[in-house]
């Protein structure tokens, strides 16, 4: 297709296009998809997305796409297997890690269960600092998102190596990096601790952190809406157990039988 009648096609000028092609345009995100749209392609092949580089990789997205979850999780097991990087544990681990958002409980809970279970408790966010010599707030701050993200896959590779049975208490956002969260389902058994946003809101303030208030006058609301983003995610665990239905004993008592029965052993 000639610029001339992609312009046409697209209803978009003949020196935009031009601009867009040398890299100069700074196009919008819908004269993207009216162009895409008038080449009969999506946005994504447009800006060059990785599986649009290769017959190989086209062949692959289009043989996924429509699927449902249960497939794509079967395909994405599969792949992990034959790429030897793991995709999901057919047994459970000894080495547990607990999943959730902050204020679930998973420092809390975590404790308890590694002291009854006789298992060393890593706290994986200390892990980070330790390798960035500094706190979490200060890596965001000062490296990015980026940065903390590699820190936080290097420390989760290393307490994989580092312990056979553990009971490790993972940040909430590490299911965010789809690298991290691939390994920590096919080294651990993931147990996903869920909570009512009220009690998410509480525990972080009790904690004295009250960012989450003075941030936003709509924190619950922001809040209720990372819940519903991560859910899914969350969802991939093998095991999970409600924080917010009943007393701490209660609930640590109900998350140890779950453990210990997952993993086969007394009770």
């Amino acid at each position: 297709m000639t610029r001339k009648a992609l312009a046409l096609a697209a209803d978009v000028s003949e020196r935009h296009l031009a601009n867009m092609e040398y890299g100069l345009g700074n196009a919008s995100a819908l004269v993207l998809l009216q162009v895409a749209n008038a080449l009969q392609c999506t946005v994504s092949e447009l800006i060059g997305d990785v599986t649009t580089s290769s017959p190989e990789w086209l062949m692959i997205r289009e043989m996924l796409e429509q699927r449902d979850d249960s497939t794509l999780q079967k395909v994405r097991i599969a792949i992990g297997e034959l790429l030897g990087t793991g995709g999901g544990n057919a047994t459970l681990s000894p080495r547990v890690a607990l999943i959730g958002l902050r204020g679930a409980g998973k420092s809390t809970l975590g404790q308890m269960l590694a002291q009854d279970l006789g298992f060393p408790f890593v706290e994986l966010s200390h892990e980070i600092e330790k390798f960035a010599g500094c706190s979490v707030a200060e890596i965001q701050g000062l490296y990015g998102v980026s940065a903390y993200r590699r820190y936080e896959r290097r420390a989760l590779e290393d307490s994989i190596q580092i312990y056979p049975e553990a009971v490790i208490a993972t940040p909430g956002g590490l299911v965010s990096d789809p690298a991290s969260f691939n390994l920590l389902l096919s080294h651990c058994t993931t147990v996903w601790l869920q909570a009512d946003p009220e009690d998410h809101m509480r525990r972080v303030t009790a904690q004295g952190d009250m960012r989450p208030m003075a941030a936003s006058k709509e924190a619950m609301e922001d809040l209720k809406g990372i819940l519903a983003g991560r859910a899914p995610f969350y969802s991939k665990a093998q095991l999970r157990v409600n924080t917010s239905t009943q007393p701490l004993e209660n609930t640590f008592e109900l998350l140890r039988q779950t453990v210990r029965q997952g993993l086969q052993l007394p009770i």
